[in-house]
């Protein structure tokens, strides 16, 4: 396993980290299906396990996943080892209970000690805005930033992170909440973050900024492991039912795509797993991929996918390959 300091925060973690939300199990919100099916907590606590030994040191989870679940399963997970060994990041602002909107400071506040409490320890080593809705007008915007801060000055919190979905979201909040760390979704087919007028990995180099990149898989679409002939069925609360990449069409063009990548890297599913999350990697230096993970073995094929770089020209193959119009 290799590491990499997350740009001016000065945490080092594996250059593969693991994502934790379907660990989380199905789970709902407003009526939409936001989790995933599948789950079964001792698979999940000997991953965890597994992860460690294998190097692995950051574990990313959030309070709504499973509206708590996935913490309170690290949480039995940090009993048995070094607290100091790991870096656990969580993350607030999908989930507002009662409160008018999830980024109010009084709720942050509540939440954050939910979290503590779910994974059994006093502190995050990271703590994330998991989006940039602060209400209407930015309305709690400022107070959750100072907030944020305070918790920092109460050692509750170690270092401050935001996670976005859109270049200009970031751009407008980052001013404010002063993140040392982002959080957004990436991988080969590449989206608006690597684009010239919207190159978040270029911003984030200019601030020194760390990065975190999830979805570096593609939620497996780019392992060529579904049949297109048989679209994968998803069960109650998955997110996945809703992703149209998962049609016959889509798969079959996916599928189309990776011939030259397999061609080029090999045929297994575990060379399309480094090609992946390599390609992510490419992108900074200050960067970790966070792929999720159910079981021991998605784990360990994870692992894998370390410490194996591509070039330059490499990357540059890939992306004609799999982003070609």
């Amino acid at each position: 396993m290799r590491y990499r300091v997350l740009g001016r925060s000065g945490l080092e973690v594996s250059e593969v980290s693991l994502g934790c939300w379907a660990i989380g199990g199905p789970s709902w919100r407003d009526g939409e299906s936001v989790g995933w099916s599948g789950n079964d907590d001792s698979a999940s606590i000997s991953g965890l396990k597994r992860a460690f030994d294998l190097g692995i040191n950051h574990f990313d989870t959030a309070d709504v996943y499973g509206d708590g679940h996935s913490e309170r399963v690290i949480g039995r997970f940090l009993k048995e080892v070094p607290r100091d060994k790991v870096i656990i990041a969580s993350k607030v602002g999908w989930f507002r209970g009662t409160a008018p909107n999830a980024m109010q400071p009084i709720h942050i506040r509540h939440q954050l000690e939910q979290s503590l409490m779910n994974l059994g320890t006093d502190y995050l080593d990271l703590h994330y805005f998991h989006n940039t809705n602060f209400g209407p007008n930015d309305l709690y915007l400022a107070e959750a930033a100072e907030l944020m801060r305070q918790l920092q000055k109460e050692g509750k919190v170690r270092v401050i992170g935001q996670s976005g979905y859109s270049y200009g979201d970031f751009k407008r909040v980052c001013p404010v909440t002063r993140p040392d760390v982002l959080q957004f979704h990436y991988n080969a087919f590449g989206n608006q973050f690597d684009q010239p007028d919207t190159n978040l990995f270029e911003w984030a180099a200019e601030q020194n900024l760390g990065v975190v990149l999830f979805g570096p898989l593609a939620q497996g679409l780019l392992l060529d492991k579904f049949d297109p002939e048989n679209p994968p069925k998803f069960g109650e609360g998955d997110v996945r039912a809703s992703n149209l990449g998962f049609t016959k069409e889509r798969l079959l063009e996916i599928r189309q795509r990776l011939v030259p990548i397999k061609e080029r890297f090999g045929m297994e599913v575990q060379d399309l797993v480094r090609v992946a999350i390599q390609f992510a990697l490419a992108q900074s230096p200050n960067a970790c991929v966070i792929p999720g993970f159910k079981n021991v073995k998605q784990v360990e094929s994870n692992a894998h996918g370390a410490g194996n770089p591509l070039n330059s020209e490499e990357v540059a193959f890939i992306r004609s390959v799999i982003q070609k119009a």
